[in-house]
């Protein structure tokens, strides 16, 4: 049977019981970030909500957006979503890394050399 509409198809049908699991699993996830929020795992703590959060958008993507059953060019467009997300944040993180900060940085009160160097006062 063809899964257009169009045609007659009706697609793919998912079990009401994966929807119900995938959402309780989303509600488990939310209730761990949350209590992963209020301990202190130090630098672990960004590793920790971020690797959460990257299980509940999977979930998400897969089950609700029904990109486990797709075929072909839907499945390339996320890849290639995903592949274009992490140019983005490596080109960010090349950025910030990279930069040398001040710890203690000069304020408003460090431009005033340079304005009357300018002679705007």
């Amino acid at each position: 049977m063809s899964e257009n509409p169009e045609q007659g198809g009706h697609g793919h049908v998912v079990p009401v019981g994966v929807y119900v699991s995938v959402f309780l699993a989303l509600i488990v996830g939310t209730a761990l970030t949350t209590w992963v929020a209020y301990i202190d795992l130090g630098k672990w703590n960004t590793v920790a909500a971020l690797t959460i959060a990257v299980i509940k958008m999977l979930l998400v993507v897969l089950f609700f957006m029904h990109v486990k059953y797709a075929h072909g060019l839907t499945k390339v467009v996320i890849i290639c979503g995903f592949f274009w997300l992490g140019i983005m944040i490596t080109l960010s993180l090349s950025d910030e890394l990279t930069r040398g900060w001040e710890m203690n940085p000069a304020g408003w009160g460090g431009l005033i050399p340079f304005l009357l160097h300018l002679r705007l006062f």
